[in-house]
């Protein structure tokens, strides 16, 4: 299967849609799905016309994580060097590329999401669940290895290290309704209305200032490592550039007016350089 079968992009004006097209094996990462997401990223951040971006998968898993059937044996290296050297190079490199987009990412989760699929789903900006979905993380108790893809970094930011911890050594189930009880995603929706909801949602970000996506992210990787009086400086530092920038003036006007505003595309700035 080529790279643009396994990844299917479509368009809905500004928003862009990626969906992993590997329904039959439920979507795990292959190499022709890892290099299509990494070209793909690499192509809209440069595009400058993609304002959002949705996530999903086909049939009935978002993604289910490492493929397994392709770690075939290689007599010169050892599975444990090639696989770190292949996170290291492609899979780690998706999750810095999805969180590097200059735009919101959603993930619309529409069933299984195993494994570093689960890493996957968690590095968008707002994550929504079909009622049907789950996250699973069998990392430990089924193959004796952490969770990886980020996941752990995620999963103790959004539910705390109890759950996190619980979730990784017991390998259960967390279903979609119970991942929205504890903050892990935005909201459970309906099977049916999954993608729907998933491009209204990205609609409503596309309008965002263009530096929206990375100011936040950056905000809250700056909170989650950081005591309360430096990340006042954070913010404030944030403040006296984004003040000054032509959002903050078009945000007065409009206020001013009784309008919404309109965030023209711009040069975003560097988060956290202020």
């Amino acid at each position: 299967m080529s790279p643009s079968e396994a990844l299917l992009y479509e368009r809905d004006g500004d928003v862009a849609v990626l969906t992993l097209n590997v329904p039959a094996r439920m979507n795990p990462l292959t190499a022709e799905i890892q290099d299509a997401l990494r070209a793909r990223c690499l192509q809209m951040q440069a595009d400058g016309h993609v304002r959002a971006l949705v996530l999903t998968g086909a049939g009935r898993a978002f993604c289910t994580g490492a493929d397994l059937d392709g770690m075939g044996p290689d007599p010169a290296r050892s599975l444990g060097e090639r696989v770190g050297d292949l996170m290291e190079t492609r899979g780690n490199r998706i999750i810095e590329d999805l969180r590097a987009l200059p735009f919101p990412v959603v993930s619309a989760v529409n069933g299984a999401a195993v494994g570093a699929g689960v890493g996957l789903a968690l590095a968008a900006d707002v994550v929504l669940a079909a009622r049907s979905a789950y996250f699973l993380l069998p990392f430990m108790p089924r193959l004796g290895i952490v969770p990886d893809l980020g996941t752990s970094w995620f999963l103790e930011r959004l539910v705390g290290r109890a759950r996190a911890v619980g979730l990784s050594l017991l390998g259960d189930r967390l279903p979609a309704e119970r991942a929205a009880q504890w903050g892990l995603v935005w909201a459970c929706v309906e099977d049916a209305a999954l993608k729907q909801e998933a491009l209204a949602l990205a609609h409503r970000l596309a309008p965002l200032p263009t530096h929206a996506a990375q100011e936040i992210r950056a905000v809250y990787e700056s909170a989650g490592s950081q005591p309360l009086l430096a990340q006042m400086r954070y913010e404030a530092g944030r403040q006296r550039e984004l003040l000054d920038g032509p959002a903050f003036a078009e945000g007065v006007r409009a206020f001013q007016e009784k309008r919404e505003p309109v965030f023209h595309p711009v040069a975003s700035a560097t988060p956290g350089n202020a």
